[in-house]
């Protein structure tokens, strides 16, 4: 299978909340609690922060979004963190195992660089072990686990505390 990765469009509401959803209902893998509807999918590319990078891998075949990666800037409040970015990867059961996530990594870095961020920062469950061997393989590294930092369906959940130099 090949995949296009490239940068989101209002387009892709759907075919986001398609691999978001399903991932939250599961509730193992993010501290995400709350389905989104397209409309507020919509919503949140629009109102997406301008230095802000949305990375997603659509199936060039079908055009399906199998997964995307957002990147934030870590914070608006003061400007000495403009070099610092908060990255989630989001990939489709049905299209594990397919280098997707490797490629959007590759992808967004490269924008990264180009944006002026110098560190990606990532918070992983600790329990989600397949998420945090992907963010591993490619250079970032465990600063800590910040201890019942999230509260999941009435379970407390650690999450671990990733980050890469670019």
């Amino acid at each position: 299978m090949t995949f296009k990765i490239r940068n989101v469009s209002l387009d892709d509401a759907e075919g986001i909340t398609q691999v978001l959803n399903p991932i939250v209902e599961e509730g193992l893998y993010t501290v995400l609690d709350t389905t989104f509807t397209a409309a507020e999918e919509k919503a949140f590319i629009q109102s997406f922060p301008k230095r802000g990078i949305f990375t997603v891998a659509e199936h060039q075949e079908s055009g399906v979004i199998a997964g995307f990666q957002p990147v934030e800037p870590f914070a608006d409040y003061t400007r000495a963190f403009d070099h610092v970015g908060i990255i989630g990867t989001f990939v489709s059961s049905d299209f594990h195992r397919q280098g997707i996530a490797k490629s959007m990594f590759q992808a967004t870095f490269e924008v990264a660089k180009e944006k002026g961020y110098r560190k990606l920062f990532a918070y992983v469950r600790s329990d989600n072990e397949r998420a945090l061997a992907a963010y591993l393989s490619q250079g970032f590294e465990v600063i800590g686990t910040a201890k019942q930092h999230a509260k999941v369906r009435g379970e407390y959940v650690d999450e671990v505390l990733i980050e890469k130099f670019l």
